[in-house]
């Protein structure tokens, strides 16, 4: 298995994403991609999210990360069949080729942040800058509520990543606003890829209900995986997978 065949076995073609969808990823550094999921698979994603969540308790997100203010979960990989749309999408794939190349999954986590919580200063998810064009990571979110101003949407500073600095080196606190930031809002089912090296946060949650998103999260194929799926990969999960998800996995070699 190659990359080229892996993506061909999970349907990414030429025309999966447009020329003028491509431009923006790489002007903006962020491109939304409307209507990935349908109602019923976003709310089949939200129901399960609820029972890992109170299942877990105080260890949910322990495998990479938790915060205060949010509820998370990680390894969803290993959780419900169901996340697999998350690796295996073909425009969301097509994305990360675009931006990558040769890559292959980092992490599949979820992010929900509380009420009266969850901003955060803006920040790329990787430790220093890179040439415009010789990307290292790229992330997805995956709303699966409405992303609104009130409720926490994620904030980027268009263009960012190709700025050759960090959040820090141009702004006296990070956690402020920028005068060229956004806000990415949209309808639940919607996928926001995002170049990771784009400058980014979340926003406060001013609503009285959590604001939920999951993110695949993928890096070139010689970094580090933030969760390593060769040790945490399930054996149930591995035989489920077809050869081309465990590729994109890079998990083609466990058994």
């Amino acid at each position: 298995m190659d990359m080229a065949t892996a993506l061909r076995d999970l349907g990414v073609t030429g025309d999966v994403l447009t020329q003028g969808e491509k431009d923006q990823l790489d002007r903006d550094g962020f491109l939304p991609l409307v209507g990935i999921l349908t109602p019923e698979e976003v709310s089949g994603l939200n129901k399960r999210m609820a029972e890992l969540t109170a299942a877990e308790g105080d260890r949910a997100g322990l495998e990479v990360h938790q915060e205060n203010g949010t509820d998370r979960l990680a390894d969803l990989v290993n959780k419900d069949p169901r996340f697999e749309v998350c690796f295996s999408h073909p425009r969301v794939l097509a994305a990360m080729q675009h931006v990558l190349g040769e890559f292959r999954l980092s992490s599949l986590n979820s992010r929900a942040a509380l009420p009266g919580q969850g901003h955060q200063g803006l920040h790329a998810d990787f430790g220093h800058p890179v040439e415009p064009g010789a990307y290292e990571v790229c992330n997805s979110i995956w709303l699966l509520d409405d992303f609104t101003p009130e409720n926490g949407a994620t904030r980027v500073v268009p263009g960012s990543h190709r700025r050759g600095t960090m959040p820090g080196d141009e702004m006296a606190n990070p956690g402020d606003e920028h005068p060229e930031q956004i806000q990415l809002t949209g309808k639940a089912g919607t996928v926001v890829v995002f170049n990771s090296h784009l400058w980014h946060g979340g926003t406060l949650n001013r609503t009285d209900r959590p604001r939920r998103a999951m993110h695949s999260y993928f890096a070139l194929r010689h970094l580090p995986q933030q969760l390593d799926q060769q040790v945490y990969l399930r054996v149930e999960t591995y035989k489920r997978l077809s050869p081309a998800q465990r590729f994109i996995l890079d998990v083609s070699g466990t058994s």
